[in-house]
């Protein structure tokens, strides 16, 4: 076993935020930015009733999201053709390169758990705000 003497174990604890491009405040985790993670992070994202994340999707990089506490809706496809209603406890998985957006319409807050396969959430995100207009009529 070799013990590496660079790398160290790092606690992250709860009250740093930042704003993402995806339009929402997070609770900051495990990143490229607060740790140094290369390959992989994880953050709380907290949304209150009637938010929506801003489409995206994210270049080569997957997502999988745990939904800690309420409901929410997740729009997903080139025209935001397809939804999941996901319910507290629940995971999903959003392959690389898949247009989505939350979206907050169950009368009370959630809260996600988010896990990126880079080191930062930020990485790779490509917005398409031509698609933005389509979630207001669903």
């Amino acid at each position: 076993m070799t013990i590496s003497a660079t790398g160290h174990v790092q606690v992250v604890s709860p009250g740093q935020t930042y704003v993402g491009k995806q339009g929402f405040t997070y609770g900051s985790g495990a990143s490229a930015e607060t740790v140094g993670a290369q390959q992989v992070c994880m953050n709380v994202l907290p949304m209150p009733d009637g938010a929506c994340a801003k489409v995206h999707y994210h270049k080569g990089i997957e997502t999988i999201a745990y939904l800690l506490e309420g409901e929410c809706d997740v729009y997903y496809g080139d025209a935001m053709e397809s939804h999941l209603p996901v319910r507290a406890g629940d995971q999903i998985f959003v392959p690389a390169d898949v247009p989505h957006a939350p979206y907050n319409r169950s009368g009370a807050p959630c809260t996600w758990i988010v896990v990126h396969s880079s080191g930062s959430d930020q990485d790779g995100i490509v917005l398409l705000p031509e698609l933005d207009q389509l979630l207001s009529t669903k």
